[in-house]
């Protein structure tokens, strides 16, 4: 019999987590890794929702699927395409969208509508709604369909969707930890007002991992875990500036457990490098289903059933619309990081909810500076990716090797920036950000306002 698939996926999350070494209490996380494989190189290939998940979906780059943006701002995933539930629907799974989705398809709806989600028509037989989408409810609706469908014959294919850790923390403040307690992201100052922010996401944190809990647990009550492959992962990096909306390690980096069910099955750490559009075809080589042709993604199922851990010599990285227009493209090794900007904008993007969170009023006048051409870091001396070095002469070899990557990707693939600036609709708050100076205006308006301060 073909085992069933329940993969949980956080919203928001980045790696934050006890079992990726961040100080925070996720001990039913932390248990589910230490009974599957945990991946510690693992990215998506977009840092923002709708395009990172479409990822997932389809196994395809975001501008290769359609989804260059939010799907609630009208972006979604081109007609014709084929999803992972559509896939496993066509191999006899039982198919069905529990909570939260980010993704539509085949369909562009009025920005006023705000349609978050496609649910069956991404290809699942069912929809289970949870009003809010907040990690207890959904975990309540989670436990009832495994209870009713323990006995099924047919195999199923469960997507958990949590709202958390997304934005705004409030409302987790009577879990929130202690402000002076806790660990300070590498990439944020150690001030107040970012450690009071920690605080509230690390109390979001905690609800997600009980929620994640609950949901092992009655895969054991049930005694569905003896044939269920158990899935947990995040869309992109935390909702933090510097994080969601950057092309850095800290918007890219997700987290990805694998269990497999049986006594035998593999446990231990990868640190092959990998991006979320490999999923799809993962596990569809897990369950003995075909692979569609062209995906961007490649199987890493040998990494869940022997000692091998290699993975890739790279990925491609993307970011076009989110709440504001910021095209980037770029390339990713183990190594370096290359990105080109297309269009102006402030140095680090950042998403507006960020934007106007505690951290991002502590850091955000000096991310909002003109950008420039191209990028290039070097992972291993600068993790935090913060001394470009496009232009040192030291590392012209690596910029043109890589350059020429990106270029030629856009070609082969067709990218529609290579046709000019890609519309779409942003956030109405940005004028208002501008309007009262809290945010980057465009490089002549900046230019001007550091004339006139002079």
């Amino acid at each position: 019999m073909k085992p069933n698939i329940v993969m949980m996926i956080s919203h928001d999350s980045g790696r934050k987590f006890e079992n990726y070494g961040y100080r925070v209490a996720t001990p039913n996380i932390t248990a589910l890794a230490n009974a599957g494989v945990q991946f510690d190189n693992y990215f998506c290939p977009a840092p923002q929702c709708s395009p990172s998940r479409s990822s997932i979906l389809t196994g395809l780059y975001p501008h290769n699927n359609g989804m260059m943006g939010l799907a609630h701002l009208g972006f979604c995933i081109s007609p014709g395409i084929t999803t992972l539930p559509d896939e496993l629907r066509k191999n006899g799974y039982y198919t069905v969208l529990a909570g939260l989705s980010h993704e539509t398809i085949n369909t562009v709806p009025p920005v006023a509508d705000r349609v978050f989600s496609s649910t069956t028509a991404l290809g699942y037989d069912d929809y289970i709604p949870v009003p809010g989408e907040r990690a207890p409810e959904v975990a309540d609706r989670v436990v009832e369909f495994l209870t009713a469908h323990r006995h099924d014959a047919r195999p199923f294919y469960l997507n958990v969707g949590f709202f958390e850790t997304h934005r705004d923390f409030d409302e987790y403040q009577s879990v929130a930890d202690d402000p002076q307690a806790v660990e300070v992201f590498d990439f944020l100052p150690d001030v107040s007002a970012v450690r009071e922010d920690i605080a509230l996401f690390n109390g979001s944190l905690k609800v997600l991992d009980y929620a994640v809990g609950r949901i092992c647990a009655a895969l054991d009550n049930t005694g569905l875990r003896d044939n269920t492959i158990v899935v947990f992962t995040t869309d992109h990096g935390v909702a933090f500036p510097l994080a969601k909306g950057a092309l850095k390690t800290a918007g890219l980096e997700t987290a990805l457990i694998i269990a497999l069910p049986g006594k035998s099955a593999l446990t231990g750490r990868r640190q092959a490098l990998l991006c979320n559009i490999d999923l799809m075809p993962t596990l569809l080589e897990l369950v003995g289903a075909s692979c569609p042709p062209q995906l961007d993604g490649k199987s890493f199922a040998a990494l869940l059933q022997t000692s091998c851990d290699e993975g890739r010599d790279a990925f491609f990285t993307e970011l076009t619309w989110h709440d504001r227009y910021h095209p980037m493209r770029g390339v990713r090794t183990r190594d370096y990081s290359y990105v080109k900007n297309f269009a102006d904008g402030p140095q680090v993007y950042v998403p507006v909810d960020a934007h106007l969170s505690p951290s991002g009023q502590a850091v955000r006048d000096r991310l909002y500076v003109p950008n420039v051409a191209e990028e290039l870091y070097d992972l291993a001396r600068d993790p935090l990716e913060t001394h470009n070095l496009i232009e040192h002469p030291d590392y012209q070899a690596v910029a043109t090797a890589l350059r020429e990557k990106v270029a030629a990707w856009m070609h082969e693939t067709n990218d529609p920036l290579l046709n000019g600036p890609v519309p779409g609709t942003g956030s109405t708050r940005w004028a208002q950000e501008i309007a009262a100076g809290r945010a980057y205006p465009g490089r002549d308006a900046w230019i001007r306002k550091q004339e006139n301060a002079s």
